[in-house]
């Protein structure tokens, strides 16, 4: 689902993305807000208390929101950057990087918590922003922009303008390519809450706290080895069926 790009990706692999990467916002958005009372995941929120701030006069008040926003776009563009910096090394997945970077993250910031108390939480609330930077802005290229899976206002703006499209199949005969969008919109809504749900699950009922960032790390790592993984097997089982037909043949 990481390896497919452009042209040759399929509905199929933005499904996969889109439920798997939704998931893991879900989770790092329950996890960062039952943390620390701050959204995780999008800068909507923060750009009003910014402006709020700066509105009356808060100017000092206002510098940790655009310390937030700041973040999530560093994210953003470091993502683009390493991708537009290795995307013609054939032999290397560009989308390695910035998936590995926000993993590592997760598990630092978990880690950090059972060893020392978080004393600094705007600190971490920017990495948390920062890691949803890069995820949304790899997630955003993989798909050609088909795909965001950290914030669901756009979503369901698309949904809303995708599903009034079907009462007008004049004007938009494609009724396929509607359909299509409109499942992949709703997988992303569902998985993103269905992320939710298990983060607060394992944050308070487990009593996990931030280490239910661990989790989220370690299903973006499977995800991200999974086409390698599923390569090699398949390659695995063609050698093995060759070697079965040569030995009857030779027979």
């Amino acid at each position: 689902m990481f390896r497919h790009q452009g042209r040759s990706r399929t509905l199929k692999h933005n499904l996969r993305i889109a439920t798997i990467l939704s998931f893991v916002a879900g989770i790092v958005n329950v996890t960062g807000f039952l943390s620390f009372k701050q959204l995780t995941t999008n800068v909507t929120g923060h750009f009003a208390l910014f402006i709020n701030d700066l509105a009356t006069f808060q100017f000092w008040k206002g510098t940790i929101y655009f310390l937030y926003i700041f973040s999530f776009l560093f994210g953003s563009f470091l993502s683009s950057f390493l991708i537009e910096q290795f995307k013609e090394n054939k032999k290397l997945n560009v989308f390695l990087l910035p998936t590995l970077i926000e993993s590592l993250i997760l598990i630092i910031i978990a880690l950090l918590s059972n060893l020392i108390e978080m004393k600094y939480s705007d600190f971490i609330v920017c990495a948390l922003l920062f890691a949803m930077g890069l995820q949304n802005s790899l997630v955003t290229k993989i798909s050609n922009a088909v795909v965001r899976t950290t914030h669901l206002t756009g979503l369901f703006t698309d949904l809303g303008i995708d599903i009034s499209q079907l009462f007008f199949p004049k004007s938009h005969p494609n009724k396929a390519k509607l359909k299509a969008n409109i499942k992949l919109r709703i997988y992303i809504i569902i998985f993103f809450f269905a992320g939710g749900l298990t983060g607060g699950f394992f944050y308070s009922r487990l009593d996990l706290k931030l280490n239910t960032l661990i989790f989220a790390a370690f299903i973006l790592l499977i995800s991200l080895f999974y086409d390698d993984f599923r390569y090699k097997l398949i390659k695995t089982k063609r050698k093995y069926k060759q070697r079965k037909k040569v030995k009857h043949a030779t027979k």
